[in-house]
């Protein structure tokens, strides 16, 4: 059920040379330098109960969460064959592994003897057999059931029909992505790949992860990675001085969202077809529909997979990938200081936190909507997909 990654076009960092951006990257890049970016014109807006009606959340788990493929955790997270991590997050309890040959599967975490959980937990364990923890019934990473005590208590039991029963997947660029239903289609996010290949996460070590409980809507978190109207001013006392306001190229795969935004006055002299040197000077972001964000910095990426469980209340997992192991404690210091500035500073306390106040705000009734600025398109693009998926689901 797995489909194997699309290798990227990204060119390699050995003797090939510098890895270079897709060809989609460097247009966005080049369209900033060249001054091709433009802002929309005039101000939109998005009604506010799309963010406190319980029933049009439910509208959107049917339509999007409950159907559509999407990213769970990335490769890292499973860095070797013979792994195993369960997963409850999304309200099904799902099992990750990775098997002796290297691929990724997603599982749902039940014993097919008695329904009992298969493992328990929330960290990656390290094994090549899982064992149900009720009679033993035991399973390799590919699934398969290769052992049961007193076997011949169960004389017309065929093992091969008894696989744990596994879900669509794809692993490509460094995610593994999955979906709910049957027959799913992941070939946005093998072309998504390339582009993640290119910020070499398919190689990168996983440094940290942590769960975040946000009493707000999903959206409004997405809601604060598709503007860059706030990140002077809701940032000032972290990342803010690094950034000036501007306007961000960006387009779309699918019903996926790429922006970048670039410091303008020091791009001349930047080789844009250098994926090192471009990182320097151009951020880029990615809302992934339904809900993971991805937000590549100069020497590490964050990817944060947004888990609604109610209108009002998200659970976002955050993971910081970097490029390798840290080898020593000046290096895990570094590393430290970046992750307790990013997850705790800029996302925990700024980005969560003003979610859940417009949450509380939108829920007093005090506006029928909200307002949007010429640099806040990229909000009403993503509204006018999620809408758009809904009336197909209708």
């Amino acid at each position: 059920m797995n489909a194997p990654a699309k290798p990227s076009t990204a060119t390699a960092p050995d003797s090939r040379g510098p890895l270079r951006p897709t060809d989609s990257q460097l247009a966005l890049a080049e369209a900033i330098r060249d001054g091709k970016a433009r802002e929309a014109e005039g101000t939109e807006a998005v009604p506010a109960s799309r963010y406190t009606d319980p029933s049009h959340f439910e509208a959107e788990k049917r339509a999007l969460f409950d159907r559509e493929p999407q990213v769970l955790v990335p490769s890292a997270l499973l860095p070797e064959p013979g792994m195993a991590v369960p997963h409850d997050a999304t309200g099904r309890p799902l099992l990750i592994t990775r098997d002796k040959d290297g691929q990724a599967h997603v599982f749902l975490n039940v014993c097919q003897h008695r329904g009992t959980r298969l493992v328990e937990g929330t960290e990656v364990q390290c094994s090549s057999r899982l064992v149900c923890p009720y009679h033993a019934w035991t399973y390799k990473l590919d699934g398969s059931l290769v052992g049961l005590p007193r076997p011949e208590t169960f004389p017309d039991l065929d093992k091969s029909q008894y696989h744990l029963r596994e879900l669509p997947s794809c692993e490509a660029g460094g995610l593994i992505w999955f979906a709910p239903q049957e027959h799913a289609d992941f070939a946005l996010a093998r072309t998504l790949g390339e582009d993640f290949s290119a910020f070499e996460m398919d190689d990168s070590f996983l440094f940290r992860r942590k769960m975040h409980e946000v009493r707000s809507n999903w959206k409004l978190i997405m809601d604060a990675f598709l503007e860059s109207y706030h990140v002077t001013r809701l940032h000032a006392n972290t990342i803010g001085p690094f950034f000036k306001d501007g306007i961000t190229a960006g387009d779309s795969i699918g019903p996926h969202m790429r922006s970048a935004v670039g410091r303008l006055e020091e791009m001349e002299s930047i080789d844009l077809t250098d994926m090192a040197d471009m990182r320097r000077v151009v951020t880029f972001a990615y809302q992934l529909l339904p809900a993971t964000i991805i937000v590549p910095s100069p020497d590490y990426v964050n990817v944060m997979v947004l888990m609604p469980k109610a209108h009002n209340l998200t659970l976002v997992e955050d993971f910081m990938l970097i490029p390798e192991a840290p080898a020593t404690d000046k290096a895990r210091d570094h590393w430290e200081r970046s992750w307790a500035l990013l997850d705790g500073g800029v996302f925990a306390s700024e980005d969560f936190r003003a979610a859940e106040l417009g949450q509380q705000g939108l829920e007093s009734g005090a506006v029928d909507h909200i307002t949007l600025g010429t640099l806040e398109s990229g909000i009403k693009r993503f509204d006018e997909t999620v809408q758009e998926f809904l009336r197909d689901h209708a």
